[in-house]
């Protein structure tokens, strides 16, 4: 499962720019089976690019949380649509003086948001009392051998 779906991230690139993405190739929208074609295709890589999204945000939190979540933050949602949006346009390059740079710098934000929660200096919400650092350490060690008293007149 997934943090976000194909829809979250298709509302978020624009239907310009899933032309670029796929190419040059024309496509009649009176063509059903070209237009269904398309839309396969382009659902296609958004769902890589989205199962790459989650695996990187996946990558941060794997020291704090046990994963996958039963329940994701909801803000993992839109982490993983900015990433998985950025991964889409990144196909073709991303110019920095276009419009573009918006997916740049909202995978960016995403980014330092993320390694953030990894070094523990923000936490998303989720409880995972499988993994120690997520609610602090616990240390075991055998009874004290020595002690003032029993080294008393040594």
């Amino acid at each position: 499962m997934g943090y976000c779906t194909i829809e979250d991230t298709k509302d978020l690139v624009k239907d310009d720019l899933f032309n670029a993405i796929l190419g040059d190739e024309y496509v009649d929208e009176d063509d059903a089976e070209a237009m269904e074609k398309r839309e396969e295709n382009i659902n296609s890589l958004i769902e890589n690019a989205i199962a790459d999204a989650d695996a990187e945000i996946d990558g941060y939190l794997s020291k704090r949380y046990k994963l996958p979540f039963q329940d994701p933050p909801a803000v993992l949602k839109k982490f993983s649509k900015d990433i998985a949006a950025y991964n889409l346009v990144s196909r073709i390059g991303i110019d920095e003086q276009d419009r573009d740079k918006t997916y740049l710098n909202r995978y960016n934000s995403a980014i330092k948001f993320l390694t953030l929660v990894a070094e523990g200096k923000i936490d998303i919400g989720a409880y995972s009392p499988e993994v120690n650092s997520a609610v602090g350490f616990r240390m075991n060690s055998s009874n004290r051998i020595f002690s003032r008293d029993s080294m008393k007149g040594w």
